[in-house]
């Protein structure tokens, strides 16, 4: 893993400094928290942050807003240059208190690398500034998430879930590969997660799904490649767990029409 430092925010007018972090594929920061809130956004590839068992997916129309102390890891599941916009808590007006997912369209990428100058008069970096901070707009979808259990037994379950997660075998086969009951693991699986055993290897698949179909692979090859049987079995899980379409998660557009997910190439769309 790779280790995050972040300094304090110079002096000045402003409150927000950009900071830019080349990221190869799988590449990850370990826990960390920084002082400052934190906006975590990529212009190209896609970045997966984590806080506890929560997970999001950020491909370059996602950011997510992080408040300063949150431990967190960020790392990319395609090559990628994590872009984070640092905010000075005692300078900055927004102060959300949890994990944020917000849009990022055209205006906001240019604003940010506008920010990234260090030439810029304070009366022009505040302007930019203000109309940041008025961009950002909080996107109504979940995070994902996929505790980690402590018990032995249902971490072995876990790992090859993981590891495979189009892995066909039910509940009993699992069982019986780690050597309990399935009504222990049941009860062990509860215990441990939170979850019961479909839930938890649902979240698992879903998942895996969101950092393929953010690099661009088609709906029905990553359906079948997280275990779904067709692309439709696998919209539902999707919009029954997190509450949307693929498409609108990824691209933070909620006027998308659910069959934009499974139907012609489009650049801002998970099927190209």
């Amino acid at each position: 893993m790779t280790e995050a430092i972040v300094g304090p925010v110079p002096p000045g007018v402003g409150a927000i400094v950009v900071g830019h972090f080349p990221l190869a594929s799988g590449q990850w920061f370990g826990r960390h928290s920084h002082p400052q809130h934190q906006l975590a956004w990529t212009r190209r590839g896609v970045l997966g942050v984590a806080v506890d068992d929560a997970y999001w997916v950020l491909p370059p129309t996602r950011a997510l807003w992080l408040p300063g102390g949150i431990v967190h890891r960020t790392g990319a599941t395609r090559d990628a240059v994590l872009c984070g916009l640092y905010f000075e808590p005692d300078r900055c007006a927004l102060d959300w208190s949890d994990p944020t997912p917000v849009g990022v369209d055209g205006l906001l990428a240019h604003l940010i690398a506008y920010l990234g100058r260090n030439d810029l008069p304070d009366d022009a970096r505040l302007r930019a500034e203000a109309v940041v901070l008025d961009l950002l707009r909080p996107l109504p979808s979940t995070p994902i998430n996929v505790p980690t259990p402590t018990d032995d037994r249902v971490r072995a379950v876990t790992e090859a879930l993981l590891a495979d997660p189009a892995d066909p075998r039910g509940l009993e086969a699992h069982a019986r590969a780690v050597g309990v009951s399935r009504r222990t693991l049941t009860r062990l699986f509860i215990r441990d997660t939170g979850m019961t055993f479909d839930r938890w290897r649902t979240h698992a698949r879903l998942r895996a799904a969101l950092s393929l179909l953010a690099e661009g692979r088609p709906v029905s090859r990553v359906a079948h490649t997280v275990g779904y049987a067709t692309p439709s079995a696998f919209l539902a899980a999707f919009r029954r767990t997190v509450g949307t379409s693929p498409g609108r998660y990824l691209s933070g557009n909620t006027s998308l029409r659910p069959d934009l997910d499974v139907k012609g190439p489009s650049p801002t769309r998970t099927d190209r």
